[in-house]
């Protein structure tokens, strides 16, 4: 009986296989049976937390980090209010040291890196508004010097989460960069309506968001090729990568289609989802589908008629559940159906292995 790959995870979990050799193992093992062995029906693994004691440790973990900032701030007065988030931050990693790199807990990790993430910026931010910089260097520098310290964590704690902190911190920063007085009124103009993500309506904050769905993208690639059969932390950084870089890159292609406007705004918009589609088909990653589900329910809608009754939104809930259902059903058959009519491309040997089974 070969190992099967929850196997191949509990050992690289436990430490007795690196990635690196799990993966050549996997590869002996299909090799010696002939075919690429496809993932099991549910291929994606993802883990938010292993039981609720890491639940109950994360609680108490917040608790006590807000306790430690309080006792800091009463003791220390003023002169020390300065550097109270900086000194949680260095807490958070010295317990991480216990709970990331020997109790190998996810939750109580990610509420840790969270902590860290958080003091950096607001001791970054409190000494560049001290030091009277302005509104834009205050801005740029408490997000960008934040995502360098969650490289930081991850260079030392591994932890695939943390890649998504350093994302959403980076994305801070590039609309500090792009951002003017200008395009913050037209932002909040348009919050609400459905010319936020329109390169049109708002380059510069539609043109930001583009390009960092796209850095993301390419990162999560990198580190999906590096972990093909998913059995590690490569490619559970490359999850939360994709998570975002999916809702970056569809919506702002998808808004600036449908702001086309007619029955041309809608074929585009079809077209982008259809991509959209065979493109998390293609990479395995059901977060760009996700993602879209709002503008797949607007194409169900446009061809359901233009009126509104009761009937209608229950025939677009049910065509779109529908829908959804089927594909996260049929995901492995029709990702196998997709991955063999498609011409060999550069990379297609380093995406995960594709194969039917009912």
């Amino acid at each position: 009986m070969s190992a099967s790959p929850q196997d191949l995870r509990a050992a690289v979990a436990a430490g007795i296989l690196d990635e690196s050799q799990a993966a050549r193992l996997t590869a002996l093992i299909n090799e010696r049976e002939g075919k690429r062995v496809a993932m099991p029906q549910e291929d994606e693994p993802f883990e938010f937390f292993r039981g609720f004691s890491e639940i109950f440790i994360s609680i108490g973990l917040i608790i006590l980090l807000s306790g430690v900032g309080a006792v800091l701030a009463w003791f220390g007065g003023l002169t020390l209010l300065t550097v109270v988030p900086l000194i949680c931050a260095g807490v958070a990693w010295w317990w991480a040291k216990y709970f990331t790199l020997k109790r190998r807990m996810t939750l109580p990790s990610m509420v840790l890196a969270s902590a860290y993430g958080t003091g950096v910026y607001i001791f970054i931010f409190t000494l560049l508004a001290q030091a009277e910089a302005g509104d834009r260097t205050l801005l740029i520098g408490g997000f960008a010097l934040s995502a360098l310290a969650m490289v930081g964590w991850y260079w030392r704690f591994k932890l695939p989460f943390s890649a998504f902190l350093t994302g959403l911190f980076a994305l801070g920063a590039v609309y500090s960069i792009t951002a003017s007085i200008g395009n913050i009124d037209d932002l909040f103009g348009s919050w609400g309506t459905n010319n936020l993500f329109d390169l049109r309506e708002n380059p510069a904050f539609a043109t930001a968001t583009l390009l960092f769905g796209v850095a993301a993208f390419l990162v999560g690639m990198y580190f999906d090729t590096r972990d093909p059969h998913r059995l590690g932390r490569h490619s559970a950084t490359a999850f939360w990568c994709h998570l975002l870089a999916a809702p970056a890159l569809v919506n702002t292609v998808a808004m600036t289609l449908l702001n086309t406007g007619g029955s041309s705004g809608i074929g585009l918009l079809s077209l982008a989802l259809l991509a959209i589609t065979v493109l998390a088909l293609v990479i395995d990653r059901r977060s760009f589908l996700t993602a879209a589900i709002a503008y797949i329910a607007i194409v169900i809608g446009w061809i359901a008629g233009d009126s509104a009754d009761f009937g209608t939104w229950a025939f677009i809930l049910i065509a779109l559940g529908g829908l959804i259902t089927a594909i996260g059903t049929w995901w492995v058959q029709l990702r196998a159906f997709v991955m063999r009519i498609l011409p060999n491309f550069p990379g297609k040997s380093r995406l995960p292995p594709y194969g039917s089974t009912e």
